[in-house]
């Protein structure tokens, strides 16, 4: 945990790492000498040394090519240290102007009734939709963690069916 007392960072970082320690790391790895490293990376040596120095930072891209010329990978991560899985994408599900559906949202596919938001409404339902409600999702996600692993609720009475809103 950094503290009002500790000095400001020096450059650029990811995460609690400077980009320039990062590079610097990468390169002592590899044993190799600034202009190899650059051929290997496919940028101009003025550029790695600038990186090293901390007067330069380098773009998500550069950066890539800088530590893949070591054989290492940028990876995201979550609090636990396990990597994070990008999304998918699926081409063919928009919505009628051709939107993708919001990213923080589970789209569901072909809802049942009580699944789409309008259903209250009497609207005509869509192919896909998603829960717009938080408390909805939360009940939702609670129900699916507790259905998933059952061996370690074993005792523990399930959360309430979300459908019994309905």
């Amino acid at each position: 945990m950094a503290s009002a007392l500790d000095p400001p960072p020096t450059g650029p970082t990811v995460g609690p790492f400077p980009i320039a320690g990062l590079v610097r790391r990468a390169r002592r790895i590899t044993g190799l000498g600034q202009r190899q490293m650059a051929r290997f990376a496919k940028v101009a040596p003025s550029t790695v040394g600038r990186v090293e120095a901390g007067t330069m930072t380098p773009s998500l891209e550069v950066l890539e090519r800088l530590l893949g010329a070591a054989g290492l990978y940028l990876a995201v991560v979550d609090q636990d240290g396990r990597v994070v899985q990008p999304m998918g994408d699926w081409e063919d599900i928009r919505d009628g102007a051709g939107r993708r559906y919001p990213s923080h949202l589970n789209t569901i596919l072909d809802p049942e009734p009580g699944e789409w938001w309008a259903d209250i409404y009497g609207l005509a339902r869509p192919p896909e939709t998603f829960l717009r409600s938080q408390h909805d999702r939360e009940v939702r996600r609670r129900r699916s963690q507790w259905e998933v692993p059952v061996a370690k609720y074993r005792n523990v009475p399930p959360p309430p069916d979300p459908r019994a809103y309905d």
